[in-house]
């Protein structure tokens, strides 16, 4: 067997397979979880599931200091930037951050504390309309899907949010966002604008 391949064993397999674990998941584009992670090991290799669950968490406190920190999001685990240092490293993209429109945050935030809604849900929610433009921008950068079709006439779309969602906003689940009592005293305090 090659020295590349090669899976030390006792305490070297425990090293080996964190770094193993490490460069996939800097060079991977997307999170990955833990089924992901060990279908990349040859069956022969293939360490089980604790002892990658192991090697995540000595990652994570590992990096627990660092600018870089591993993250576990909805669809896996990921290293990212920490907030404190997010800033500067920002300031390497010409792009800027995409800018929402307020009516957008608003849908989205319904569709989020409210799911499965419908248009209409929304709509009498916000008290106006919802244009098709800001479902259609939700829809395309997946942070919402239809999860179900409304027994009603017409039989209307109910949204959901997605895992692209929870990432973004990095959550991992739905639980993680902050209570709507809490976000209505802040707003009533001038705090946030909602």
């Amino acid at each position: 067997m090659s020295e590349q391949h090669e899976m030390p064993t006792f305490m070297g397999e425990t090293k080996k397979i964190k770094r193993i674990i490490e460069a996939l998941l800097f060079s991977a584009s997307e999170p990955m979880t833990v089924p992901q992670l060990l279908e990349i090991f040859p069956e022969l290799e293939r360490p089980n599931k604790k002892q990658i669950q192991r090697a995540l968490d000595d990652l994570t406190e590992e990096y627990g200091q660092q600018a870089i920190g591993l993250h576990k999001v909805a669809s896996g685990y990921r290293f990212q930037v920490k907030t404190d240092v997010a800033p500067w490293v920002a300031r390497l993209f010409a792009q800027k951050p995409p800018k929402y429109s307020r009516a957008l945050l608003e849908t989205i935030a319904i569709i989020a504390y409210q799911q499965p809604v419908t248009r209409a849900d929304i709509e009498e929610i916000r008290g106006v309309s919802v244009s098709s433009n800001i479902i259609q921008t939700l829809l395309e950068r997946t942070w919402i899907k239809v999860v179900a079709h409304k027994e009603t006439l017409g039989r209307p779309a109910l949204y959901g949010t997605t895992k692209q969602f929870l990432d973004y906003f990095n959550l991992t689940t739905l639980d993680e966002m902050p209570p709507l009592k809490a976000l209505q005293e802040l707003a009533d305090a001038g705090a946030i604008d909602v």
